[in-house]
């Protein structure tokens, strides 16, 4: 059996969408091909059985040059594929949805958003099943929703030193933006150094859009104006593969992400052995109080006082791996192709 997979990017150094190179090794195991069709090709190391196609993004194409790739390749691969596979993207089942169903092949999305706009909707009328990691990572009403949970590369984590510093250090990580509130944690900060917990932030990210671009400058002027700067270390975005050197220098990873979904970085941490603290909804059924918080910067500084003084709740590293890791998450995909 063939897989058709289209996905936004290909490229293992992405600090964004890198994870998702490891998603396609997986695949590459149950299936005899699998060909990526994706927007932007990068740098990538993937087994013999793996074709991988770009519209051009990296070209610097048209989007006309975009779809008119789009179109040429499903169709010209159509006897190379049996299934297809979408990552995110609702919209190329908008575009290749009549396609797919007039050639016979079996459509399915992963998608973890509490979004849901006209083309979701419409995408769901096209597709199998849609994959979902919790209940609160897909909002629209549908019975073909499946629950899989997210894929954590777990060895990444096991059997690996961590190398914390003295200083308690706190980390968050992600695209910085309004919706994460990481200016919020500048107050936090400052909070802490007045009442004399010796602590470092890092923050691991970078603005994508221009908003987001506005909203770092707000935060970089807040550090300076409240004399952080060496206790805030703002390092940008970093590759996939450097990222697990963060959380193992970590000792709590702070979340205040506004999204409802169940945020992948929570889940990282928590197969780090770090604390978590955070305030998103979505692991209130997963996490005890005293692991969630409000945006209240005073109410932050304490949780993360009282959790400076707690062990490590080892039963959150036993979830991740239970529900979590990667290789069972391709295992429930790839079983509802069959």
């Amino acid at each position: 059996m063939n897989l058709l997979i289209l996905t936004q990017k290909v490229d293992s150094s992405d600090p964004i969408l890198g994870f998702f190179h490891r998603w396609i090794v997986e695949f590459s195991k149950h299936f005899d091909s699998v060909i990526i069709l994706c927007l932007y090709k990068g740098e990538y190391n993937l087994p013999s059985n793996v074709r991988v196609i770009s519209l051009g993004k990296e070209k610097s194409e048209s989007k006309i040059k975009y779809i008119k790739n789009f179109y040429k390749s499903i169709w010209k691969e159509r006897r190379n594929y049996d299934k297809v596979f979408v990552h995110m993207n609702p919209i190329y089942i908008l575009l290749g949805g009549m396609i797919w169903r007039f050639l016979k092949k079996d459509v399915y999305l992963w998608y973890t958003h509490k979004s849901v706009d006209l083309k979701l909707k419409i995408a769901e009328k096209f597709v199998k099943y849609i994959f979902t990691a919790s209940s609160k990572s897909f909002r629209l009403k549908s019975d073909k929703v499946i629950v899989t949970g997210h894929g954590i590369d777990l060895s990444e984590f096991l059997n690996k030193e961590s190398s914390r510093n003295s200083d308690f250090t706190i980390l968050t990580l992600g695209r910085i933006s309004k919706t994460k509130n990481q200016l919020i944690l500048v107050s936090v900060m400052k909070r802490l150094r007045d009442l004399s917990f010796k602590s470092k932030l890092i923050i691991v990210g970078d603005a994508v859009t221009s908003l987001d671009s506005d909203y770092k400058g707000l935060i970089i002027k807040e550090i300076k104006a409240l004399n952080l700067t060496d206790t805030i270390d703002m390092v940008g975005s970093v590759k996939p593969s450097d990222v697990y050197e963060y959380y193992r220098k970590s000792d709590l990873f702070i979340n205040l992400s506004n999204t409802g979904s169940l945020d992948k970085a929570v889940l990282e941490a928590m197969a780090s052995k770090v604390k978590v603290l955070t305030s998103n909804v979505a692991f209130k059924e997963i996490l005890p109080e005293l692991n969630f918080t409000t945006n209240d910067p005073v109410v932050i500084s304490d949780k993360i006082i009282k959790l400076s003084t707690m062990d490590l709740d080892e039963s959150q590293f036993q979830y991740v791996c239970k529900n979590h890791e990667i290789t069972s998450l391709l295992n429930k995909i790839t079983d509802k192709m069959r």
